[in-house]
């Protein structure tokens, strides 16, 4: 877990970092979540919280280190489950996944943050939701499995 996760989002980051700093408009975006060090998140899954949180940290730590070069370093998160396989296997098959979202958001989302000036746009934590919502985005419906069902909010939230 922490040698993909945690290691991995830093060692892809240290990387790309030297080719993005020749970038005009660069930045590293994380599926990481926002840190909450309530123990809650600890108890019942400690190890993936901590390998999901070293990617966190790596948005705090590279935010501030790369700030002036203008590179930026941010995070996005899913507000609700996203219908993958993964969440398919740990939390209940179709059953979960008709109570989530298409993946679909999650990219509408990186690609809103993605076009933002690097320069003015660092070291944040982004929900998928919010990120659209700014954008100007009012109806969420045509991201949802299955319209109308109550959505199942994302671990972490």
């Amino acid at each position: 877990m922490h040698q993909v996760n945690a290691r991995g989002t830093f060692a892809c980051s240290q990387a790309c970092i030297p080719h993005l700093l020749k970038a005009e408009n660069p930045h590293i975006l994380n599926i990481a979540p926002p840190l909450n060090l309530q123990a809650r998140w600890f108890a019942p899954h400690g190890a993936y919280t901590m390998a999901k949180f070293g990617m966190s940290l790596c948005v705090l730590g590279m935010a501030e280190e790369f700030r002036e070069s203008g590179l930026a370093v941010n995070a996005l998160w899913p507000r609700t489950i996203i219908a993958t396989a993964a969440v398919m296997n740990l939390l209940g098959g179709e059953a979960a996944a008709r109570r989530g979202r298409k993946p679909e958001i999650m990219a509408d989302a990186a690609l809103a943050i993605l076009r933002r000036p690097s320069r003015q746009c660092t070291g944040n934590f982004f929900l998928d939701e919010e990120v659209l919502a700014a954008e100007g985005t009012t109806n969420f419906d045509g991201y949802a499995i299955t319209p109308g069902e109550d959505l199942i909010p994302d671990l972490f939230l």
